[in-house]
C-alpha cells in the first residue's frame, strides 16, 4: 500500500499520560468522594472514613483488610463506599509497607530481621497453613506490632490532611455543615 491510499489510517494521538492519570484519579477517587459530599455526608465523616479506611487497609495480615474496614465502618457509622475504595487504592502501597511494618516490628521487639519471603509465605498460607504459622508466625506478629505503632499516628494525620480540602470542596459545592434537625412541637 502507498501512503496516499485512503484505506491506510494513522492512529489518533494518545492523550498525555498526565491527563489519563488525572482522569483515572478523578473517576475512581475524587468524584465518588465529592458525590458523597453532595449526598449529605459531612466532610469530617468523609475524612474519618479516609483515615480509618487507609489505616485498616494497611493491616499486615493479608485477606483481613476488607472485613476490618466493613466492621469499622459499621461500628463508627462511616461511609462504606469510601472505606472500601480507600482499601482498594491502598493495595498499591500494601506490600512495601508490609516490609516496613515487619522491619519496624523487628526493631521494636529488638530481634534480628524476620524471614520475609512473600511468595513463599503466600504459597504456604494457601497450601500448608500449619507450616506457615510455624515458619512465619513471629514475622506476622512483628508486622502487626509495626502497624500498631504507626496506626495511632496515621489516622489523625490522614484525617487532618484531608479535612481542610474536603471542607473547601463542600463550600465550593454550596454545601454547608448540616444543622441539627429541629423537633416539631
Amino acid at each position: 500500500m502507498q501512503d496516499d491510499d485512503p484505506r491506510v489510517t494513522t492512529p489518533p494521538e494518545s492523550p498525555p499520560v498526565i491527563t489519563m492519570r488525572r482522569k483515572f484519579w478523578q473517576r475512581w477517587f475524587t468524584d465518588p468522594i465529592l458525590r458523597q459530599l453532595t449526598q449529605g455526608v459531612t466532610p469530617s465523616k468523609v475524612a474519618l472514613s479516609l483515615a480509618v479506611g487507609s489505616a485498616l487497609a494497611l493491616f499486615p495480615i493479608l485477606g483481613t483488610t476488607t472485613t476490618l474496614c466493613v466492621l469499622a465502618g459499621i461500628a463508627l457509622k462511616l461511609n462504606q463506599p469510601i472505606i472500601q475504595g480507600v482499601n482498594a487504592l491502598c493495595t498499591f502501597i500494601y506490600f512495601p509497607l508490609l516490609v516496613a511494618f515487619v522491619r519496624l516490628g523487628d526493631t521494636l521487639a529488638r530481634t534480628a530481621h524476620s524471614s520475609l519471603d512473600i511468595p513463599k509465605m503466600m504459597s504456604l498460607f494457601a497450601h500448608h497453613p500449619r507450616v506457615f504459622f510455624q515458619e512465619f508466625g513471629v514475622t506476622a506478629l512483628h508486622a502487626i506490632l509495626g502497624w500498631a505503632a504507626v496506626a495511632p499516628f496515621w489516622v489523625p494525620a490522614v484525617y487532618l490532611i484531608s479535612l481542610r480540602p474536603l471542607r473547601a470542596a463542600a463550600r465550593r459545592m454550596g454545601r454547608r455543615q448540616p444543622a441539627p434537625l429541629a423537633h416539631p412541637s
